[in-house]
């Protein structure tokens, strides 16, 4: 069990960070940035989490909400697992390539599927899209949509760090995880739009914009 009694050490007031093995970095190493954004994620999600919890319950005749209730029980359990798994990916991801101890716990091939399956349940109850959709509607669909493009920043940069340092930098399975997350989050808006009766606004190229 981790046991932390401090926080604040100083030891990075000149702008050096310690990598889990112990190594000094500095804080703009690509690694570091890449758990950071990793942990930025985690944090949109606490967000996104709020928003479920923020929707009301009851309508304003004092009916419940049966739709809070359906996007609340299959979204809220699995956001907190993903944001269990993003911290397994930020811990690993700490040590350099090799140095990962045994008892380290790392995602497999196994979590990676499992957002396919849900996304493929959600994707079967939408209609097809015959437009780009704008990141737009509600605090809720906005910060699900901030989470999608945190995530594929993410993936972009565990790709960086493995084209910097080698292929076994950053492990297949890690980036395969980010790419569908990010998907993920992008059917999840769209399903729980759909389910609580919001629009989507879709993109309007410039031409035809410029006709209307």
């Amino acid at each position: 069990m981790v046991r932390i009694t401090k926080v604040h050490t100083g030891g990075g007031d000149r702008g050096e960070t310690s990598l889990a093995s112990g190594e000094r970095v500095s804080k703009a190493h690509l690694r570091v940035d890449f758990y950071g954004t990793v942990d930025e994620l985690n944090s949109v999600i606490g967000m996104v989490l709020s928003e479920f919890h923020r929707l009301e319950d009851h309508h304003k005749d004092g009916g419940a909400r049966a739709t809070v209730r359906t996007v609340r029980s299959a979204a809220v359990a699995k956001l907190g697992l993903i944001q269990q798994e993003l911290f397994d990916i930020g811990g690993e991801c700490s040590f350099m390539p090799g140095q990962v101890p045994e008892m380290v716990t790392v995602i497999s091939q196994e979590q990676a599927d499992r957002l396919c399956d849900e996304m493929d349940v959600w994707t079967e109850q939408l209609e097809p899209l015959s437009s780009f959709i704008l990141p737009a509607g509600s605090p809720l669909i906005s910060t699900i949509h901030l989470a999608r493009t945190i995530a594929r920043r993410a993936e972009r940069m565990a790709v960086q760090i493995r084209d910097s340092d080698g292929d076994d930098a950053v492990r297949d399975v890690v980036i395969a995880y980010l790419n569908r997350l990010s998907d993920w989050f992008f059917v999840l808006a769209r399903w729980v739009g759909m389910t609580l009766g919001e629009s989507e606004t879709l993109w309007v190229p410039l031409g035809k914009r410029m006709l209307d």
